[in-house]
């Protein structure tokens, strides 16, 4: 798309692009999915004496979730890693007192689907003919500046908080995977998660296989959020907007830099997505560049329910056609064994989780030759079996779950 135009910072106008990109339709009908086997591996994670919560989980609550309590979090008993139908690896969450894996490896198929149908809508045509004023706002204003990269993005979030919020899922009177998720979708909770949550906050959480809320039933079969889960997940919002202002303050005040020096300067303070929070204008509070309807051509588009229609409907033809099946045997853990620079990262979702897991691997001074967000793969020069031991338990400790490589005979193989 060429060089990018200066960037404008304005929430409005980048949803009103969005919405106009949206417009002419997002997804072209795939194929009707075929049977596929899925195995997954199950470990249960093993939280400190005396908690429900395990090391990584703890460490990351006291240091990025404040004020949230310990009692307020739900973590899941198991963590599962598998292949999907595409070759690449994943991981993911369950607990066995709420949706089973199969609600991980349903989500991540039709994840696969809807990036299939946005390739074939003529949205990279349409992205590529925006106006250089248009282009200024998505790259001044979003975390992936690229409209399609945006879309699949949006279309992985999705997935992400259909799988988290499985977690709770004995909070509902939804016990098959299709009814929760049509469940979700009809009581608002996808659009709660747009506007009531941040970005990093529900990114980080479900890495590490925790959920800062709990649902209540409601009468007429939905559910909402508790009231203690609002009053944490706005606390939570607040004080992470607070700190942005902080870092930007200071910058300006009292070093004297303009904004986008200092948006150089403390990128790693900022984050990527706090970026966007110091940007705010004082008092304002953000909320998902697709959560609100825009009017286009007369006509409204409301880009978020646009994405969650599709994928629970999706999602429920996938749940009809996905085998999920356990696999039992041993394995030796994931970067004992092997001496080779390549393994993959199967819950890098987005190009900030690029940058975090380059800039993770440099400080460790780890020359980085390739971060591939299409196949979750990673290429660094990696000394000896023992430094890449210590790798992936530094990305462990960053929230990530990296594995060895994908199985030479992939199982997520079409069902004869």
């Amino acid at each position: 798309m060429g060089t990018h135009p200066t960037q404008h910072y304005d929430r409005r106008a980048a949803s009103r692009v969005l919405a106009e990109l949206a417009a002419p339709g997002l997804f072209v009908a795939a194929e009707p999915p075929s049977p596929t086997r899925i195995t997954v591996r199950a470990t249960a994670l093993r939280p400190e004496p005396g908690s429900a919560l395990t090391q990584s989980q703890r460490m990351y609550l006291e240091r990025f979730m404040r004020p949230c309590r310990p009692d307020q979090v739900t973590s899941a008993t198991h963590r599962i890693t598998w292949t999907d139908s595409a070759g690449v690896p994943n991981t993911g969450y369950f607990h066995t007192g709420g949706a089973g894996p199969e609600l991980a490896v349903v989500a991540r198929e039709t994840v696969l689907t809807l990036w299939r149908e946005l390739a074939a809508s003529g949205l990279v045509a349409r992205a590529a003919t925006l106006p250089a004023p248009d282009l200024a706002v998505l790259v001044g204003t979003t975390t992936d500046h690229d409209p399609h990269e945006i879309f699949r993005v949006g279309v992985e979030a999705t997935g992400r908080a259909l799988t988290q919020h499985g977690l709770v899922a004995a909070d509902t009177p939804y016990r098959e995977i299709v009814d929760f998720a049509r469940g979700l979708r009809d009581s608002g909770i996808f659009a709660a998660v747009a506007t009531r949550w941040f970005w990093e906050l529900q990114a980080s959480t479900f890495r590490r296989g925790m959920i800062p809320v709990r649902l209540v039933a409601q009468p007429d079969g939905s559910v909402r959020y508790t009231a203690d889960s609002i009053a944490v997940l706005r606390a939570m919002k607040d004080a992470t907007i607070a700190d942005a202002h902080t870092v930007m303050r200071r910058a300006v005040t009292e070093e004297g830099l303009d904004t986008e020096a200092a948006v150089a300067k403390y990128h790693d303070e900022l984050d990527l997505v706090s970026r966007q929070y110091a940007l705010l204008p004082a008092g304002a509070r953000p909320a998902c560049l697709a959560a609100a309807p825009q009017a286009v051509g007369g006509a409204a588009v409301h880009v978020l329910a646009t994405v969650v229609d599709r994928f629970v409907e999706t999602f429920a033809a996938l749940a009809a056609t996905v085998v999920v099946v356990e696999d039992t045997a041993e394995h030796v853990p994931d970067g004992a064994l092997a001496d080779d620079g390549v393994f993959y990262v199967p819950d890098m979702s987005c190009k900030h989780c690029v940058r975090t897991i380059t800039a993770l691997l440099e400080s460790m001074d780890i020359p980085v030759a390739e971060v591939d967000l299409e196949s979750k793969r990673v290429s660094a020069r990696i000394r000896s079996p023992r430094h890449r031991f210590r790798v992936f338990e530094a990305l462990r400790d960053g929230g990530y779950n990296p594995v060895d490589n994908v199985p030479a005979q992939a199982p997520g193989a079409a069902v004869g």
